[in-house]
């Protein structure tokens, strides 16, 4: 899954993109490359990012959903958006996929809009809002916590009558970098939950923080824990460089490593 950020203010600049011509030259880029999905996100989730209204959030995303929909419509379209209505517009514009960072929790219309759109839906886990949730990195047992969510939320979704549902455990968000690390080493227990699982760390603090580096110099770091993530169970890799991810897959698929 490549990132394209349509935001002047995602922690990673190179991600940015400002225009329609730069959105579909990365998202061709993309797939050449030899990307499965899109991932378009109009409202920064950075730790302490501005919030936006809905209106300049789909000012920003719609174009670019139907800009892709119509110029390049082999691509899968995810659009990452925790507000219900932003995602049944961008579905409705020509996007499959609604990544919510929020799980639900920021916007109450989310679940059953989902249910009524039947489109798939990634389930992410995070605890407060992007403004705040540095100060809710607090768990007793972090696999736990989340694992515990995954099973209240998946069942939430399911009652509704949603089953294409994929899992992220929220890597940064609310979780400090040992608290990334202790998910990461247990990731392949969330099999029993028998849904795909995103891993989405892509040049994370997580990496760079350890490594005294940048989110500019993290690239090789991601894919050392791109390689591990598979190894643990992941089955879509969140990426901002989506050659380096794809060697690693196929690295991995040819040793037989799964």
């Amino acid at each position: 899954m490549g990132i394209i950020n349509i935001t002047p203010d995602s922690f990673f600049a190179e991600s940015r993109v400002s225009d329609i011509a730069s959105v579909l030259q990365q998202a061709e880029k993309m797939l050449n490359e030899g990307v499965t999905f899109l991932d378009l996100g109009a409202y920064s989730s950075r730790p302490g990012a501005t919030d936006i209204s809905v209106i300049e959030e789909m000012e920003r995303l719609l174009p670019a959903v139907e800009a892709i929909a119509k110029e390049l419509p082999e691509a899968i379209i995810s659009v990452d958006t925790f507000r219900a209505s932003v995602a049944e517009a961008a579905i409705k514009a020509g996007a499959h996929i609604v990544n919510d960072i929020s799980g639900g929790s920021l916007d109450a219309d989310m679940f059953a809009t989902m249910a009524r759109l039947q489109v798939p839906y990634i389930l992410m886990h995070m605890k407060g809002t992007p403004q705040n949730m540095v100060q809710q990195a607090k768990y007793d047992d972090v696999f736990a916590e989340v694992y515990d969510y995954f099973v209240k939320k998946v069942y939430a979704l399911k009652q509704l009558g949603l089953h294409d549902i994929i899992l992220d455990p929220g890597f940064g968000f609310a979780k400090t970098a040992e608290q990334g690390y202790e998910l990461m080493s247990r990731m392949q227990e969330f099999e029993r939950l028998q849904l795909p699982v995103l891993a989405g760390i892509s040049r994370k603090r997580m990496i760079y923080g350890l490594l005294g580096s940048t989110a500019k110099e993290a690239l090789n770091g991601t894919t050392a824990l791109n390689a591990i993530a598979l190894t643990k169970g992941a089955n879509i890799l969140r990426v901002h460089d989506v050659k380096e991810a794809v060697d690693a897959i196929k690295i991995w698929e040819a040793c037989n490593c799964g």
